[in-house]
């Protein structure tokens, strides 16, 4: 059954009373989009023209649940939604999965302008999570054998539903392996010419100076990555001689300040062509390099 249209300036008030309660206009502007179907242009296009009505998908009443628990309890909007926008598409998302951020796209634009869509290969997204990488890269590269790791199960049906939905034909060239970074992969060992990866980075010792929302709700397992914060990367950097091929390519997210770490660490492990790119504020945010062609 149809919700009644919103007279002129109903949403206005109703939104005043809500920023009251805390919170900002940019996160109950997105949650009245993605809850209710009310865009921000539909508002002034209410407030300012008397004949324009609002027909929300969702009460207000029923937005402002979502808010109070929002506001009172720390919950992500993501996860009250149980949707997320990323990339060119939108997510389910559950609190099985890290939310995915607007930083981790830039990896993926890194990762695409080095390496040949047109050919064939195999791609290896470890710590998949919601799926996002996966459906990025399996979009991007039609022709590639895709494998997508997580060490948590319900993560990977998170992910498989994401596929399924966003993209089927990905889903049905890309693998989903239950375990730890490249363990699960053995059987695929010298054959990936990408992969790229979103470890957990954070040091457990800042655990308390995360934002609630965030250390409350999202799994530990994708956030934090030991004291140091690099032992997932660790992992990942230590293995790459042997599960990519020949000029394989590896591209790592990592912490604001991990940078030199990470190039050091690659640099160590026999990695070629090693280099950083920046976030969108300039910081150096990701780590770029290779399996050498000579061994």
């Amino acid at each position: 059954m149809a919700l009644n249209h919103i007279e002129q300036g109903e949403v206005f008030a109703w939104r005043k009373k809500q920023l009251a309660k805390g919170g900002t206009s940019e996160n109950l502007d997105w949650l009245l989009d993605f809850a209710a179907g009310i865009s921000w242009s539909d508002l002034q296009k209410n407030h300012i023209d008397s004949r324009f009505f609002i027909y929300p998908t969702q009460s207000l009443d029923q937005v402002e649940l979502m808010w109070n628990e929002h506001i009172e309890g720390n919950v992500p909007l993501q996860y009250l939604v149980g949707r997320c926008s990323w990339r060119n598409f939108e997510l389910e998302i559950t609190p099985a999965a890290l939310i995915p951020r607007p930083e981790t796209e830039l990896l993926i634009d890194f990762a695409l302008e080095r390496v040949d869509a047109g050919n064939t290969g195999y791609w290896t997204d470890l710590g998949t999570g919601s799926g996002a990488i996966a459906i990025a890269l399996g979009r991007a590269l039609p022709k590639w054998q895709g494998h997508a790791v997580d060490l948590s199960n319900d993560a990977l049906e998170l992910a498989r539903r994401n596929l399924q939905k966003l993209s089927p034909a990905s889903a049905t060239k890309c693998l989903l392996h239950c375990g730890s970074w490249w363990e699960p992969l053995k059987p695929w060992w010298g054959l990936f010419s990408l992969a790229v990866v979103n470890p957990p980075y954070i040091p457990s010792g800042l655990m308390s100076e995360l934002d609630p929302v965030v250390r409350e709700n999202e799994p530990h397992l994708a956030l934090f990555g030991g004291e140091d914060g690099l032992q997932a990367t660790k992992e990942v950097i230590d293995g790459a001689n042997n599960a990519l091929s020949k000029g394989g390519l590896l591209c790592i997210e990592h912490h604001h300040d991990q940078s030199d770490f990470v190039l050091e660490l690659m640099v160590e492990a026999g990695l070629d062509n090693v280099e950083f790119e920046k976030d969108l504020e300039g910081v150096r945010r990701f780590a770029i390099a290779r399996r050498p062609c000579l061994n």
